[in-house]
């Protein structure tokens, strides 16, 4: 079966791995993934990759973020959104727009961030929520991140609903408390969508209900190319003596190569996979697709 990249609406409701079973069950695909996680409560852009795309996973997981979510002012819950009970509530201050742009121009740039105890990082083989939904709290070293933007769409009583764009790891949650707190208040994510992963801004997103559609008149999904996200990498084309080469796990010579980097590999029959250049442009293949 053809190999690419599914670009899912996940649904609320239902977690990143139930959603890729759905997928996988539809269409047969033994080897699958999704690439980056999103609680049940968020809908958005899920990558899926299919086949011989879960090569190129962590260049897509590297990729930056854009969610649009909103936050309920004036309690916290225990997980951080709108699947938890409330366990603290707050007055909510008097809000202006001005002040709130002030407020969220202090979490532009790199920084720090504490993960949630509701998460999937694991502690000892044990996922942190599962220890949170023991009562037990754990600490967390602090991870870097960066928000490359984050924009106030609009002002209500109670809440605000927010843009952002960030780093990988970034848990929008805790920015939403983070937020709060700078507000003078407290605060929790009501509404959660992941818009994109980059490179993939503007592409179209296909629904479980649209994929049921396209299985049941015996079709197959319109798939990305396995190459798509490595846009970033420079481009190495090999005569077919050294595509052959580099298919049996060989260096070879190529003129002209980048010297020292991450290379995208392509032969006569199209993109080969992934390699690495030296200091004296040979090139050696890291994660070949299976011809």
């Amino acid at each position: 079966m053809p190999s690419g990249i599914l670009l899912l609406d996940k649904p609320r409701g239902l977690s990143s791995n139930a959603a890729l079973q759905r997928v996988r069950t539809l269409f047969g695909r033994e080897k699958a993934g999704h690439v980056g996680s999103l609680d049940p409560l968020a809908t958005g852009m899920l990558p899926i990759c299919l086949g011989e795309a879960t090569k190129v996973a962590a260049d897509i997981v590297a990729g930056r973020k854009c969610y649009r979510f909103a936050v309920t002012l004036g309690a916290r819950t225990t997980t951080g959104d709108a699947e938890g009970t409330v366990s603290e509530r707050a007055a909510i201050p008097r809000l202006e727009r001005s002040r709130i742009e002030t407020v969220l121009a202090r979490f532009l740039g790199p920084g720090q961030q504490i993960p949630p105890m509701y998460s999937a990082l694991k502690r000892a083989g044990q996922p942190l929520y599962r220890l949170a939904r023991a009562g037990v709290t754990v600490e967390r070293p602090p991870r870097a991140i960066e928000v490359s933007q984050l924009r106030l769409r609009a002002l209500g009583a109670e809440t605000l609903e927010l843009e952002v764009l960030c780093s990988k790891g970034t848990y929008v949650r805790v920015l939403a408390e983070d937020i709060a707190a700078a507000l003078d208040t407290l605060g929790y994510v009501s509404v959660l969508r992941r818009e994109y992963v980059e490179p993939f801004e503007g592409e179209t997103l296909h629904t479980l209900e649209s994929l049921a559609e396209t299985r049941a008149g015996g079709g197959e999904p319109t798939l990305l190319p396995i190459d798509r996200p490595l846009g970033h990498l420079p481009a190495v084309h090999l005569d077919p003596e050294a595509a052959r080469r580099v298919r049996h796990g060989q260096a070879v010579s190529v003129a002209d190569a980048p010297q020292g980097t991450r290379v995208r590999l392509y032969g006569a029959e199209g993109f080969l996979g992934i390699g690495a250049s030296d200091a004296e442009g040979s090139v050696r293949p890291r994660r070949l697709l299976k011809s």
